[in-house]
């Protein structure tokens, strides 16, 4: 049997894998499988958590870039339009305006994210009860939501000034910042970006694992990169349209800078609602689906193809060195 996936759900009964020839899932095995059940496999290496950190790290990073890169244009009119008050009208140029620093942000927060939640749900997957997998997932997702949202805020603040024109380039933006509102104006909008993103980071990763396992089941077999790329698609979407009035609330948090258009989140709410009517707080919705669905496609789909090379990398045995037994 080959080395597994780091998503996988390390247990020691059930059998589903491309590579074991004759394993099969029996119908009584079926039977007994209970909602949110999670995929099993034979006995393996004893739990490495800095490998599995390691991995996590890398593969992380690299579907990060992948997919901001790919989506940016996405992102930014979506930006725009959320910002965007009353009649204002929105400018289509510029719409790869701060990549190159966004990406600065973007590849550290996407590893460390990564990097924390594959350890931190293999462990918790083994604390809790099998039946209960997918709030070993929803926890997971909240913790590495957490730990990157300290990477996160800044970079999001920076990259949505720069999207609706406030600043030309990434140094000119931290430098102004700092300097007309101090450093805490690099976490405007910090707890808004939390209430979005610690639920929209759980809910997406447990849609996504769950969908994995139930498709696994049912497959019998690991699934393949069109297969994982479909899912994180269907993951995302739902995700991105549940959480569109938090985004919505979190962009105008961070373009206001020291207008002080909202005085916090109850207030920004109210603001919106009473000069904009309850429709505006779905506002880029559009763009934000299309933008996290085919995000969750790209991100999913690398991050699974990554994560697979890098396990069968490290599975592979060292060659010897020939000076050594000479």
């Amino acid at each position: 049997m080959g080395p597994p996936a780091l998503a996988t759900d390390v247990r020691s009964s059930l059998v589903v894998s491309s590579d074991a020839s004759g394993a099969r899932l029996l119908d009584s095995e079926l039977k007994c499988l209970k909602p949110f059940a999670s995929v099993t496999m034979e006995e393996e290496k004893p739990f490495n958590f800095f490998r599995v950190l390691f991995e996590g790290f890398i593969a992380g990073a690299t579907a990060g870039v992948v997919v901001e890169t790919a989506l940016y244009p996405i992102d930014t009119i979506k930006t725009r339009l959320q910002a965007a008050r009353g009649g204002s009208q929105i400018h289509w140029k510029g719409l790869y305006s701060g990549l190159a620093g966004n990406l600065v942000g973007v590849l550290p927060a996407s590893a460390v994210f990564v990097g924390i939640y594959e350890p931190t749900k293999q462990k918790l997957l083994k604390a809790f009860p099998e039946n209960l997998s997918a709030f070993a997932h929803l926890t997971a997702g909240a913790i590495g939501g957490a730990a990157s949202s300290l990477i996160r805020v800044p970079t999001e603040v920076i990259k949505q000034r720069m999207q609706t024109g406030q600043f030309a380039s990434a140094p000119d933006a931290v430098r102004l910042i700092v300097a007309k509102e101090g450093f805490r104006g690099l976490y405007a909008g910090y707890s808004s970006f939390l209430l979005r993103d610690l639920p929209f980071d759980a809910i997406q990763f447990c849609i996504y694992e769950q969908l994995r396992i139930g498709y696994k089941i049912a497959a019998k077999r690991e699934l393949n990169d069109p297969e994982n790329a479909v899912i994180g698609a269907f993951a995302g979407a739902i995700t991105g349209a549940i959480t569109t009035p938090l985004d919505v609330m979190k962009t105008r948090l961070m373009v206001q800078g020291s207008k002080n258009q909202y005085n916090g989140l109850i207030d920004c709410v109210q603001t919106i609602v009473r000069e904009e009517g309850p429709a505006a707080l779905l506002k880029g919705i559009g763009p934000r689906v299309l933008w996290i669905g085919i995000g969750g496609s790209i991100f999913f789909g690398v991050l699974e193809r990554t994560k697979l090379l890098l396990s069968e990398r490290s599975a592979r045995p060292s060659k010897p060195n020939p000076s050594k037994e000479q």
